[in-house]
């Protein structure tokens, strides 16, 4: 999706006053007769786009200081351009994934995105395409956010930070050096028992993020990096990857 033409065909009414409800993902909607041109390729971007002033006036509300507001909603930016690399392979996952965003549930506080729980006490964590993961800046902003949520959600409590991720997937340790920073990132949780996940497909999700393609064969796949050729060698062995959830106590 071009997020110039999205903007020059956006319809140009405004929505009524609405308040963000809600903090799981919503199941994405049905898939849209793209061929009929900008205004029906780009309908959902809209609504995302209709919402930032309702999303933002519930940060103010929150006191939620606007560099996280907008490094939040800038996500929608960053998704269109993934799905632009993708060819539009990646936009219905990224469609409910946004979901979060716009009622209010998930915040980016540096390097990771926090997911709120509302009645839950965890706090799920999410890894945005932003830049090196080092320990530094995992630290910081698990740090940031035990400071925000008391601070801008003092009637909510939460006693742990969990991480749901293929990035958790022990295998990995049989290809990356000690130092990296995805093994690094995995000593910081307790991993709890293996469970399949219903409906997700590790490898099809591995695949969306380390390569942003879910159609290339392997054997086209690029292998300049120790975690490509982790992902390409496992799958071609005839072995699969796993997400596992991890938790550690705030």
């Amino acid at each position: 999706m071009d997020p110039g033409a999205a903007l020059a065909a956006r319809p140009l009414d405004r929505p009524g006053p609405r308040r963000p409800r809600g903090h799981d993902w919503l199941a994405p909607g049905p898939e849209l007769p793209r061929e009929r041109g900008p205004a029906w390729r780009h309908l959902y971007v809209y609504a995302y786009l209709a919402l930032v002033d309702v999303v933002a006036g519930y940060h103010r509300e929150r006191g939620i200081a606007d560099a996280v507001s907008w490094a939040t909603l800038a996500d929608l930016g960053r998704n269109l351009a993934i799905d632009r690399r993708m060819r539009r392979e990646g936009w219905p996952v990224m469609q409910a994934w946004l979901t979060l965003h716009a009622r209010g549930g998930l915040y980016e506080l540096g390097r990771l995105q926090h997911h709120r729980g509302g009645a839950s006490t965890v706090i799920d964590l999410h890894i945005p395409e932003s830049g090196p993961m080092t320990p530094e800046a995992v630290t910081a902003s698990l740090d940031e956010a035990r400071a925000f949520f008391p601070r801008h959600f003092p009637d909510e409590r939460y006693t742990a930070f969990a991480c749901g991720s293929w990035l958790l997937d022990p295998q990995l340790l049989e290809y990356l050096p000690e130092d990296s920073n995805i093994v690094r990132f995995q000593r910081r949780f307790e991993l709890e028992p293996y469970q399949e996940p219903q409906w997700l497909d590790a490898d099809v999700e591995v695949l969306r993020f380390v390569f942003r393609t879910l159609t290339t064969p392997l054997d086209q796949l690029p292998r300049r990096t120790a975690l490509q050729r982790a992902i390409v060698d496992h799958l071609k062995s005839g072995r699969h990857w796993q997400i596992r959830r991890g938790h550690l106590p705030i």
